[in-house]
Formats: C-alpha cells, sequence, structure tokens
C-alpha cells in the first residue's frame, strides 16, 4: 500500500516540477505569476550553504526549514517521494536489464564525503553546492540542453512533414503543432553556449541506474546525505518483527541500498520510506511506525575520510581564487555582463547557484552559461552575450527567479537606471567612420528615453574620392546602460562595430571607466 500511495505521490510532484518549468517564461507581461523557484526554495543543501556562504538570512526559504522539519519526523520522504530527478531515477532504473540479484555497491560514503566538502567550502565562503545540488542539477540540464534539444527536435519533425506536403497530413500537424506550442514548446527557440556538455553529464546521471537502481541517489547526491543525518532521529522508523527469517527479499528491492535485512545492522540514513520492503517482505514483517525504538548501523566515514574531506573544503577557495580574474581594481574581466540587479562580483558568487532560472527566463536568449569567465567559481553563472541576445529593457524576471537573491529583484523604474556595462565603438570596423557607409542602426534601437547614442555629422571620402555626408556614433557614458540591444542588431558581422563590456557597471566601484 506505501508503495503506490509513494509512485503516485512522485508522479505528482514530477508534474508538479515540469508544470513550474514550463511557467519558467515570459507569457507577455513583466510578471510570472506563478512560484516557479519553489523547489530551489525547498532545498535544504542550497539553504545552509548560501547563509555560510554569504552570511547573510533569506526569508523565502523557510519551505527548506520546513523540509528539515518534516525529515525529522517522516525520514528521507523528500529523496523517496518528492524529488523529481529521484523519481526521473527511478523510471530510467525500470529499464535496467534482469539479472542475477547482487548486493549493492556500499558506497554510500561518497555522498557524505561531498557533503563535507560542501559545507566546509561555504563556511569559507566559496559556493560550490549549486554544481551537485539534484534541484539545480536537474533546473540547469533542463534549461540549458534538454528543453532546448526536445524543442529543436520537436520542431524539425513538423518541418519534415510540412515539407513532404500532403494536405491531410500537413493539417494534422498544424494542428498538433500549434497545441505544442501553447502546452510546452518555447516562443522561440533557444541556444545555449555548453549545452552539449551539460546535456552529456545529465544524461550520464541517467545513465548510471543502469549500473545500479538510483546510483547518484544512493552514492554521489550530498542533498540526500544532509537528510540522511537528520532522518537518522526521525520519528518515523522501520522495524522488523521477530517473525523476518533474513531471506533477503527486501534488500534487492530497497531503493536507498540501506541493507534492511541485517536487522540492526541496516542504515536507517539511507532509508527513502519507500516501502517496498514491506511488499517484498514473504512474512508481513516490516513494519513502519512512530516512536519506535530501533537499532541501526551508524554513518562511520572513518577519520582519515572526514579529516580529508575538511582540508579538502579548507584548501579548494584558495586553489580556486589564486587565478586572478576580477580581484583587482581595473583588471575586470570585459566581458563579463552580469544580468541587472546582479550584486558585486564576490557578493555574487557567493549566492549564485548556477540553477539556470534566469538563463530560462531571459526572453532573448542573452544570458548564456559561463566557462571560466568568471574563474572556475564562476563555472554555470549567467553572463550576458549581447551578440545571442540583449537585456530587454522592460523585464525584470531574471531577479523573480534567482532563489538567493544573487540577482535582485528590481522594479522596473529601478532596472531602467541600472548600468550592467557600456558601449564601445569600434572606428576601424564602424561603416560611418571606416567605410564611408552611412548607418543609424545602434542610435535608432537603443532604448533609453534620451538616447544613450547620439550622432555627429560628418564629411568623409570614398574610395572614389567623392564626398558623401554620414552619421558618426558616440556613446554618452552617462546614459548608456550597457544594455546590448546595439551590439545585437549591429548589421556588421562577426566582430560587431559596436560592443558592450562590463566597464561602468553599477554594482562595482572599482570597474569604472573614469574616476568619480
Amino acid at each position: 500500500m506505501i508503495r503506490k500511495i509513494r509512485i503516485a505521490a512522485q508522479g505528482v510532484f514530477l508534474l508538479i516540477f515540469l508544470w513550474l518549468f514550463l511557467q519558467t517564461e515570459s507569457k507577455g507581461a513583466d510578471d510570472l505569476g506563478y512560484p516557479v523557484k519553489i523547489f530551489l526554495d525547498a532545498d535544504p543543501l542550497i539553504f545552509i550553504t548560501t547563509i555560510l556562504a554569504s552570511r547573510a538570512w533569506y526569508d523565502s526559504f523557510f519551505l527548506a526549514i520546513f523540509v528539515l522539519v518534516a525529515t525529522l519526523v517522516l525520514g528521507r520522504v523528500f529523496c523517496g517521494w518528492i524529488c523529481p530527478l529521484g523519481t526521473l531515477n527511478n523510471m530510467v532504473g525500470v529499464l535496467q536489464k534482469r539479472r542475477p540479484p547482487r548486493a549493492p555497491l556500499n558506497l554510500h560514503w561518497l555522498k557524505y564525503c561531498l557533503l563535507i566538502f560542501l559545507i566546509v567550502a561555504s563556511l569559507f565562503s566559496l559556493q560550490l553546492a549549486g554544481i551537485f545540488d539534484p534541484i539545480s542539477l536537474l533546473i540547469r540540464s533542463f534549461s540549458l540542453a534538454v528543453y532546448p534539444a526536445a524543442s529543436y527536435a520537436t520542431k524539425a519533425v513538423f518541418d519534415t512533414i510540412f515539407n513532404f506536403n500532403i494536405p491531410v497530413l500537413v493539417n494534422i500537424s498544424e494542428f498538433l503543432y500549434a497545441l505544442f506550442k501553447k502546452l510546452w514548446l518555447p516562443f522561440q527557440q533557444p541556444f545555449f553556449l555548453q549545452s552539449v556538455f551539460l546535456g552529456l553529464l545529465f544524461f550520464i546521471i541517467l545513465g548510471l541506474n543502469l549500473v545500479e537502481k538510483r546510483f547518484w541517489c544512493k552514492y554521489l547526491c550530498p542533498l540526500g546525505a544532509l537528510l540522511g543525518v537528520f532522518s537518522r532521529f526521525s520519528l518515523l522508523q522501520r522495524s522488523v518483527s521477530e517473525g523476518c527469517n533474513s531471506c533477503g527479499a527486501c534488500t534487492f528491492d530497497c531503493q536507498g541500498g540501506a541493507a534492511p535485512a541485517k536487522k540492526e545492522k541496516w542504515h536507517n540514513t539511507e532509508c527513502l520510506v519507500c516501502g517496498n520492503c514491506d511488499d517484498a517482505c514473504p512474512q508481513n514483517a516490516v513494519r513502519f511506525g512512530f516512536f519506535q525504538k530501533t537499532l541501526s548501523a551508524p554513518v562511520d566515514l572513518g577519520k582519515r575520510r572526514v579529516v580529508g574531506m575538511i582540508l579538502s573544503g579548507m584548501f579548494a577557495v584558495p586553489l580556486v581564487r589564486i587565478t586572478g580574474i576580477n580581484k583587482q581594481a581595473g583588471a575586470a574581466e570585459p566581458k563579463l555582463i552580469r544580468p541587472p540587479g546582479s550584486l558585486e562580483e564576490k557578493e555574487f558568487l557567493t549566492r549564485c547557484v548556477k540553477c539556470g532560472e534566469c538563463m530560462k527566463v531571459c526572453i532573448t536568449n542573452g544570458l548564456q552559461p559561463t566557462f571560466l569567465e568568471a574563474g572556475l567559481e564562476g563555472i554555470w553563472s549567467p553572463i550576458l552575450v549581447p551578440r545571442i541576445g540583449y537585456c530587454e529593457y522592460r523585464c525584470t524576471l531574471c531577479g523573480q527567479v534567482c532563489p538567493t537573491g544573487a540577482i535582485k529583484r528590481l522594479e522596473l523604474p529601478e532596472k531602467e537606471k541600472v548600468k550592467i556595462g557600456l558601449a564601445m565603438i569600434d572606428k576601424g570596423r564602424c561603416l560611418p567612420y571606416a567605410h564611408a557607409t552611412p548607418c543609424i542602426v545602434c542610435e535608432e534601437v537603443c532604448p533609453t528615453p534620451k538616447k544613450a547614442i547620439w550622432l555627429e555629422k560628418a564629411q568623409v571620402m570614398n574610395a572614389g574620392g567623392s564626398a558623401l555626408n554620414v552619421n558618426q556614433p558616440h556613446v554618452d557614458l552617462e546614459l548608456c546602460i550597457g544594455c546590448g540591444l546595439c551590439e545585437t542588431k549591429c548589421p556588421v558581422l562577426g566582430q560587431p562595430a559596436i560592443y558592450i563590456t562590463s566597464i561602468g557597471e553599477t554594482r562595482s566601484r572599482d570597474n569604472q571607466l573614469l574616476l568619480p
């Protein structure tokens, strides 16, 4: 009975996750209207590591506290009943070929070592939890790889059917395509840097279920390790009656690899409250109840592993930060253009969990994942790439979906004044300067009420020696907000004639072109 209820709950929560994921997209208004980041808000690992790294409290994380309290009462129900990545691992595990039963690999210590490393690193202000956290990992993988690939493949299929030009088939396909556009396809096809790499990592994690079911959950998930520590003291416990004959039937159906057949030596920290042992027991000897006194084996990592992970977490901080990127005044990476509302870089990195929500919601597809532009510490954090897409002047969605406050939610009048960079003109490529060719595109598209790009009439000579009158663009340092629209629309292909740098950004006192 427990197993059936659990499967139904997993299906419901997975559908809720997918629904909220699809709602993380502009619907025409500058307000999403749905709690799209609720799964991230309920993530205790992100909650704890972000507080430790940034030394700041976040009221929106009350759901994470609720999950911890629920774990103290019910055990690891989040892992077994709610976590969408756990549900996907379950689904893929069904594909595993049937083979003779074998004992689990017993590598549970790996995830506890990873948890210690992440917490110690966060104590020293290095936020790496988002790279390994299952909720952040799933949203990032879906946003930057799975969803774009699924969208592209779907459109390709319908385009192929349309090209066959069979009237009845085309009519059906057009109806279905219009329906899909309303239900789940994006308004425009998204493209992301590193999508192949991120997609491969995700599918490798799913593929590990073919080695052992719920491999990630058992051996690698740091959130599972955190909840496992709390679940050791849960009020709901599993007990075994004297009718148990140690047949071992429960061992091979246990999703957490908790070795339930070992009775008092089983690992209650690995129990996902899945109910499989209850269903599998031929003697009906398994019970789940409150306030039961049950014996179990403690989590034994060994002193060497614990000390090793503590030292690793400590030494990871200087090793990651000796790159020198963004550490000296005037040495900021010019292409590191953060979304409007982003905190100062050092504080931004202590809060950003690389979940990809801001990139998913960006209506121009301009926000992309970094690689090494912000050093190893900032890998997969958001960066604006104006050649791909600009920062929409009247959009504040990225601040609405950020779960940790790395990107502040701005009201529209405030956002319109925030500078994320500054436009620069390459006169060697600009058509009016270098090629005696009229062009005022950058000035025309500039969105600020008073144009940040102004034109100067000039007389130039063309290749034939004739004099021509052209308007040469200039950038107003006070008015330019670095939105990137001019770079996006610049007609000069390849390297545009006008480009955005991070210089002049509001969030930094040092990264300025002119002294105050």
